[in-house]
């Protein structure tokens, strides 16, 4: 979708922020917690072994599409067999993903012309800057630089910032995250929570809506949501994406990012100053500001037409099969990069974890002494670093109908530091599966609370979002913050300290001290909610007043008069 219907679709899901419990369910549909999480055998033998293997060496990182791939999926696919599930897509564990990988040539040198002369921005030190387009090579030539703000167009906030602009042929420079993230003010776009105008996929996307050839964004660690080496991590070496029929060249020429350092450099050579731009983009009647510098860049590519796989498996339900209830969690990580070291990407809690918790859930349902009356339906999405292409793939193109689709519950970065008394939900205040997962929580003497820092958007940055988009609804939460064994600040410390020093780095690997016990208790409480929405026979909503809610209900009208 696009235009104004596209835009309205990702309005902000309410953090109800300071919200300690979520909204009861209707007296007459809430249904009593069951106790099967405590007669399944979860095991932290075999949740760690996992984690060891899939995040080992002789993976490779689980890039899509290459020898690590390969090993991912099969593995996977033995691990469903030996435990007793069904092939999930007909007779195949496997859903191929058509993908497009495009390498470009790191020697690239972005070339801004200025009225003291010419500044030249490196590739990974300065910037980063590719193309989606499926082509040998693109370029810019003299391209002007236009500062647009954060470069949102919010009918629904009466925001604009390409109010009366034509940026044709031009490239804009754009600010991340929202306004609300700058100023701390709830009444603006939703405050400290970022918005899905906030993420920078938003962003290359309106600005390819407004015609722009090149579309810029400057990072900020905080605004962003993690630093630099992250960004020069994740956008070298191959880019995938889906294979789209137009070859993407709907999408702006060259896309990319600049270090707020180069950004200040760029801004003082146009003579203004960053900081006082940035205050004048924080007013819905900020004016686009021509910068007088023209860019310069040639990106020359290697293309490849590649399929990687998502993988899925099930166990029927005995008396609505056709109903689904979900797990997912993406198996592919960033594969190996060149150079020195260590430059293997292990991702064992990005997410070797969510991965093997997958297979522990599908364990204790098979385990169960009376199967499920619902389908259970387990998918391993390829692609999540790529920005979410398994499972828009997927959501596209559904095994099973989405309008009777019960609920998904995602599984990303779990944790690996022991038992928590909290448990964070991202989105939190969005749908009906918070009264399931308070209802368990309860039983483990846990208690719900939303995301410490919604700012870094964390609802749009996991597979569960394409989920929401069509209607489902969803479960994102996160093993907490409050540690047993530690005062209440060691937990968002370890936070810090992983996003610092392992997220997207190849850092991220086992480690054998891990304490598995508070990931159990994730698991426990997952499995607890599946089983008890797979023996019922309503389907939770989202909440009144959010934006998903429609979609869902449009849905299952639809599905319930093709039923009648």
């Amino acid at each position: 979708m696009r235009g104004a219907a596209y835009t309205s679709l990702f309005l902000l899901l309410l953090s109800a922020c300071g919200q300690e419990s979520a909204p009861p369910l209707p007296d007459d549909s809430a249904a009593a917690p069951t106790v099967a999480s405590e007669a399944a055998a979860f095991s932290a033998k075999r949740l760690g072994e996992n984690i060891k293997t899939l995040s080992s060496d002789e993976f490779e990182g689980r890039q899509p599409a290459s020898a690590g791939e390969t090993k991912t999926i099969n593995f996977l696919r033995d691990k469903f067999i030996d435990i007793g599930l069904k092939p999930g897509n007909g007779d195949s564990f496997f859903q191929p993903v058509p993908l497009i990988e495009i390498t470009a040539d790191p020697n690239i040198t972005l070339a801004v012309a200025t009225p003291k002369g010419q500044l030249e921005l490196t590739f990974g030190a300065d910037m980063m800057v590719w193309t989606k387009r499926v082509t040998d090579s693109v370029a810019l030539e003299n391209s002007e630089l236009v500062f647009v703000g954060y470069g949102i167009v919010a009918p629904e906030y009466h925001w604009n910032d390409y109010q009366d602009l034509d940026v044709k042929g031009k490239t804009v420079v754009i600010l991340v995250n929202d306004p609300g993230f700058a100023t701390q003010d709830a009444t603006l776009f939703n405050g400290n929570a970022m918005t899905y105008y906030g993420r920078w996929t938003y962003k290359y996307e309106e600005a390819a809506r407004q015609g722009a050839t090149g579309a810029i964004i400057v990072h900020e660690d905080a605004a962003a949501g993690y630093p630099w080496t992250v960004v020069s991590g994740s956008w070298s070496g191959p880019q995938f994406d889906l294979v789209a029929t137009d070859k993407n060249v709907a999408r702006a020429a060259v896309e990319g990012w600049v270090t707020m350092g180069a950004a200040k450099q760029l801004f003082t050579a146009a003579g203004l100053d960053y900081e006082e731009a940035k205050a004048q983009a924080l007013n819905k009647k900020f004016k686009a500001m021509p910068m007088g510098l023209t860019a310069s860049v040639a990106i020359e590519n290697t293309t490849r037409e590649s399929t990687s796989n998502n993988v899925i498996a099930v166990l029927p339900g005995t008396t609505r099969p056709q109903e689904t209830i979900f797990y997912t969690a993406h198996w592919d990580h960033l594969g190996k990069k060149d150079g020195e070291g260590d430059q293997i990407f292990n991702g064992a809690v990005d997410n070797a974890s969510g991965t093997a918790a997958l297979l522990e859930l599908a364990q204790a349902f098979k385990d169960l002494p009376t199967p499920p009356q619902r389908s259970i339906v387990f998918l391993a999405v390829t692609a999540e670093e790529s920005g979410l292409l398994g499972s828009k793939f997927y959501a596209e193109n559904p095994v099973y109908p989405l309008a009777t689709t019960v609920a998904a519950i995602n599984m990303d970065a779990m944790n690996v530091l022991g038992k928590t008394r909290d448990i964070t939900v991202i989105g939190f205040g969005s749908s009906e599966l918070e009264n399931y997962l308070e209802a368990g929580a309860s039983k483990q003497n846990r208690v719900l609370k939303p995301e410490p820092n919604p700012e870094k958007g964390y609802f749009y940055r996991s597979d569960h979002f394409n989920f929401s988009k069509r209607g489902v609804p969803v479960l994102y939460a996160e093993g907490g913050t409050n540690y047993v064994d530690h005062d209440e600040s060691w937990g968002l410390e370890q936070q810090k300290d992983y996003t610092a020093n392992r997220y997207h780095k190849p850092g991220d690997e086992y480690d054998e001290s891990w304490d598995l016990s508070g990931m159990i208790e994730d698991i426990a409480l997952y499995f607890e909610i599946g089983h008890q929405l797979a023996n019922e026979t309503r389907f939770p909503n989202w909440l009144e007043g959010n934006e998903f809610r429609q979609i869902r209900d449009i849905s299952r009208d639809a599905s319930r008069a093709v039923a009648h």
